[in-house]
């Protein structure tokens, strides 16, 4: 074997944190310097909700669509399919839920395919959870699954950095604590299915009223063994307002106090006439 100076060590287990000092010192340094400014999160709204009800899952979202303060799309798709009875809400950034829930639509399919039995919502939920785990949080999605399937029903909430919760209610997005509100005081088992349709609709409302980034109008999905039924355009909360007075006003409403006018002595340096070409 050949020698070497420098033995070979065994990295330590865990997450390497070596380089927080690091950039907390690169930050502090280069703060003072003259337009540099340190990177920040993107900020993202998006209010999605989903519950547990006696014969399946319900799930809901807003339809609005924000780059920053500018609203970019005011009825985007939010619910995105996976399998046939398997969907998915995306909160977040909105490329990275769509592409997320793509591939792993098509994932699934595949699996299907490979092994000629129907795909389970705690397969899926499982493969998100590792694709986002891998990515450490740079792919922003914040991810509700809900399906029902061979074993029942299920609703689970996948965060961006891969961890998960399984519960008979999760919200997700900007809008989560107004929308959570909600289901913690009216929430309860076994609930009818317009009770549990009017439920969700309040819950994604109280996000779109209480939160900026969150709006126009709101989509739910129902899951049951016997199919899903997706209700979109569900109800709009948010109505345009018609003009009720007239803002036309008369000439000479505002009286002209003084007038002063400045002539302007130009040279002409340079004419050209251009003919226009109108075949």
């Amino acid at each position: 074997m050949l020698s070497t100076s420098q033995p070979c060590q065994l990295e330590s287990a865990g997450f390497s944190f070596e380089n927080t000092r690091r950039n907390d010192v690169l930050e502090s340094t280069l703060s003072g310097l003259q337009g540099y400014k340190a990177p920040k999160a993107r900020k993202t709204g998006t209010t999605i909700a989903g519950i547990l009800y006696k014969d399946g899952v319900i799930l809901g979202a807003d339809t609005r669509a924000t780059d920053d303060m500018v609203v970019a799309d005011k009825n985007c798709m939010k619910i995105h399919y996976i399998a046939p009875k398997i969907y998915c809400c995306g909160a977040g950034v909105a490329a990275d839920a769509d592409i997320t829930t793509q591939m792993m639509s098509s994932n699934v399919e595949l699996h299907t395919l490979n092994t000629g039995r129907p795909p389970l919502v705690a397969m899926v939920t499982r493969q998100l959870k590792q694709i986002l785990f891998r990515y450490q949080g740079h792919i922003g999605a914040s991810l509700i699954v809900g399906g029902v399937d061979v074993t029942g029903a299920h609703l689970y909430s996948v965060y961006p950095h891969g961890s998960y919760d399984k519960l008979p209610f999760v919200t997700m997005g900007s809008g989560a604590e107004s929308a959570v509100s909600v289901f913690e005081d009216r929430f309860k088992q076994n609930m009818e299915l317009e009770e549990a349709k009017q439920l969700v609709r309040d819950a994604i409302v109280a996000g779109i009223f209480c939160d900026l980034g969150s709006g126009s109008n709101v989509d739910l999905c129902v899951i049951t063994a016997a199919g899903v039924e997706y209700l979109r355009g569900y109800d709009k909360p948010v109505q345009k307002g018609k003009r009720e007075g007239q803002y036309r006003y008369k000439v000479g409403t505002t009286e002209v106090l003084t007038k002063t006018v400045t002539p302007l002595t130009l040279d002409v340096v340079d004419e050209s006439v251009q003919t226009m070409d109108t075949q």
